[in-house]
C-alpha cells in the first residue's frame, strides 16, 4: 500500500516513474507520468500470502526489464525489499551502473521465525526455541547483506534506521508512513446502536498474533462485559480458528475503499497485537478514523502511539487484555482518546514523507557520483604511478 501511494504521488506531481512489478500477465500501461510494467509470474511461484508470491524463475524477465530501463533512462532504481522483482532490479542496477536506493518494509526475519514456530509447533520448546532464534538471526544477517547493495537505505521507524545504518554502513533515513485523514474519518461511521465495537484490520496470519483476540474476548466476557462485539477485517489461514473460538465477532473478509473506511469508523477500540510489524499503517488509519489503538511494545507500531493520548502500549498479552478492558469500561477515557487519536493522525502527511523520499533519491545519486569520481581519480593515479615506474 505504501509503494502504491508513492507511485500515486509521482503521478500527481507529474514526475516520471517506471513501476516494475509482478502481475497476472505481462503488459505495459501508462497513467500520466507513471508507466506500469507488469511481469507474469511462472506456475512455480511460491505463495507467501494473499496476493503475494515468490517466483524462483523471475530472472527470465531480465532482458525485458533491461530493455524497459534502457528506454526509460532512470537516474535511480528503488528496490522495496527482498523479493523476486527486487532481485532482478538489483542485478540490473549493478550491471548498468545505476544508483540504487532500498527501502525496508517488512521484518522478514521475525515473520520467518513466527511461521517456523507454527510449522514445527509439534517439536518440544527446548528444540523449537533455539531453532527459531537461529533462523531469525541468520535471516537478519542475510537481510543486512542484501541492504548493503543500495547507497541509501530507508526504514519506517527510528529503531530500524539506527540498526540498518549501523550494520550496513550505509546512509539510512526515516521513511515513516502518512495517512489520508480525509479518506479515513470518523464522519464515515454508519452505526449508532450503542454497541461497543472492538476492531482489528490486517492479515489473519500467525505472525500477526491475531489469536490474542480470542483471549481478549474471553477475558471481557469473564469480567461480565456484554455490550460489545468484535469487528475483524482481513483474510488469512487463521480466520477459521478465530471463527470457531470467538462468540461475538463479525468477520468481513478483505475490505478496501469506502467499505474499509466505514469499518474503521464503526470501531471504538482498535487492537493490533502484531509483534513483527516494521510500522503498522493500520493503527494510524484507525487513529485517523477517531479510534484509539492498543499495540504491543515490539516492532514499529509503538512509535505511532503516545500512551494515554491516542492509544496504549502493552508489554505482554496480559497487559494487552487489561488495556482493552480499561478502555471498554471507561467511556470518559475512551472519548478523550478518540478525539486525540484523530488530532494525532491529521498531522501526518503523505506528501511530506514522499518529498523526503525524493530528497533521498537525490542524495543517492550524489553519493554514486562522488564514488565514481573517487574511483576514476584512483585509477588515474595508479596509471600515473605505473607510467612513472616505466
Amino acid at each position: 500500500m505504501t509503494c502504491q501511494r508513492l507511485v500515486n504521488f509521482a503521478r500527481e506531481k507529474d514526475r516520471p516513474y517506471l513501476c516494475v512489478h509482478a502481475g497476472p500477465e505481462t503488459k505495459t500501461t501508462t497513467d500520466g507520468s507513471v508507466t506500469h510494467f507488469s511481469l507474469k509470474r511462472s506456475p512455480l511461484s511460491i505463495a507467501l500470502d494473499e496476493g503475494l508470491a515468490y517466483d524462483p524463475l523471475f530472472t527470465r524477465h531480465i532482458s525485458k526489464v533491461r530493455k524497459a530501463l534502457v528506454e526509460f533512462k532512470p537516474d535511480i532504481i528503488h528496490i522495496t525489499g527482498i523479493n523476486d522483482v527486487s532481485n532482478v532490479a538489483a542485478y540490473l542496477a549493478w550491471k548498468m551502473d545505476i544508483p540504487m536506493l532500498g527501502s525496508w518494509h517488512t521484518n522478514v526475519h521475525e515473520f520467518a521465525s513466527s511461521r517456523l514456530r507454527r510449522m514445527f509447533r509439534f517439536l518440544p520448546s527446548k528444540v523449537l526455541d533455539p531453532f527459531a532464534r537461529m533462523a531469525e538471526f541468520r535471516i537478519m544477517q542475510g537481510c543486512i547483506l542484501y541492504y548493503q547493495m543500495p547507497k541509501v537505505v530507508l526504514a519506517p521507524n527510528e529503531e530500524l534506521v539506527s540498526e540498518l545504518g549501523r550494520r550496513t554502513k550505509r546512509t539510512a533515513h526515516l521513511m515513516a508512513r502518512g495517512v489520508d485523514s480525509e479518506f479515513f474519518s470518523p464522519a464515515k461511521r454508519t452505526v449508532d446502536d450503542g454497541i461497543l465495537r472492538i476492531g482489528s484490520v490486517g492479515r489473519l496470519r500467525a505472525e500477526k498474533n491475531v489469536k490474542l483476540l480470542i483471549d481478549v474476548e474471553r477475558a471481557m466476557l469473564d469480567r461480565g462485559l456484554t455490550n460489545f462485539k468484535f469487528l475483524v477485517v482481513g483474510e488469512g489461514n487463521v480466520r477459521e480458528h478465530l471463527e470457531e473460538n470467538m462468540k461475538t465477532a463479525e468477520f468481513t473478509g478483505f475490505l478496501s475503499g469506502e467499505e474499509l473506511a466505514a469499518a474503521y469508523a464503526n470501531m471504538d477500540i482498535f487492537l493490533f497485537p502484531s509483534e513483527t510489524d516494521a510500522f503498522g499503517n493500520v493503527a494510524q488509519e484507525a487513529n485517523a478514523s477517531g479510534v484509539p489503538a492498543i499495540v504491543t511494545d515490539k516492532g514499529g507500531p509503538k512509535f505511532i502511539i503516545n500512551p494515554g493520548v491516542n492509544g496504549l502500549i502493552a508489554k505482554d498479552a496480559d497487559e494487552f487484555i487489561e488495556h482493552t478492558i480499561t478502555l471498554a469500561s471507561d467511556p470518559k477515557l475512551l472519548a478523550s482518546m478518540k478525539a486525540h487519536a484523530r488530532d494525532n493522525a491529521v498531522s501526518r502527511s503523505w506528501d511530506a514523507i514522499f518529498e523526503g523520499v525524493y530528497d533521498s533519491y537525490l542524495e543517492t545519486i550524489e553519493i554514486a557520483r562522488q564514488q565514481r569520481e573517487e574511483s576514476d581519480a584512483s585509477k588515474t593515479s595508479k596509471q600515473t604511478i605505473k607510467a612513472g615506474s616505466n
